[in-house]
């Protein structure tokens, strides 16, 4: 059974009620509903981490390795400039894909950059909430499939 960890940082709490025409009006909690129902039908296991402080997601990342098979990431503002969550992903070495609900390259210069991109597998970006489902089920078919 395939094991996955999503992970969702600063300001994700607020999905559905902060900025609804940029981010949707689908809340965390519908996010994660779904999520279970496509991890049910992939046969895997879903464990989700949403926190506003750095520390907590680094934390989980580091729990991550020999429980999970891989991760599921959305880092919120911590994508253009936490080189300490950069360096958790690439120690942990567990494969991961990075999600984001709007196109960061389509918006503010600042959202541009991730410093998390060089240590993922790839980034879902741009397809809303459904990047989410997107993600898990490249991440599952890469886990069981090579």
């Amino acid at each position: 059974m395939v094991s996955v960890l999503l992970l969702n940082g600063p300001n994700l709490n607020l999905l559905g009620k902060r900025e609804p025409d940029v981010y949707g009006s689908e809340t965390l909690d519908d996010v994660l509903a779904r999520l279970e129902k496509v991890m049910e039908e992939l046969g895997g296991r879903l464990e989700h981490c949403q926190s506003n402080h750095e520390g907590v997601l680094i934390d989980a990342i580091h729990r991550a390795k020999g429980v999970h098979d891989g991760i599921v990431i959305n880092p919120g503002a911590f994508t253009h400039y936490s080189y300490a969550l950069r360096d958790a992903l690439a120690g942990v070495a567990l494969p991961t894909i990075e999600v984001h609900i709007s196109n960061v390259h389509a918006r503010e210069p600042f959202r541009h950059q991730s410093v998390i991109a060089p240590v993922v597998l790839g980034q879902v970006v741009g397809l809303g909430t459904d990047g989410y489902e997107w993600a898990l089920r490249a991440l599952v078919r890469k886990l069981t499939q090579g």
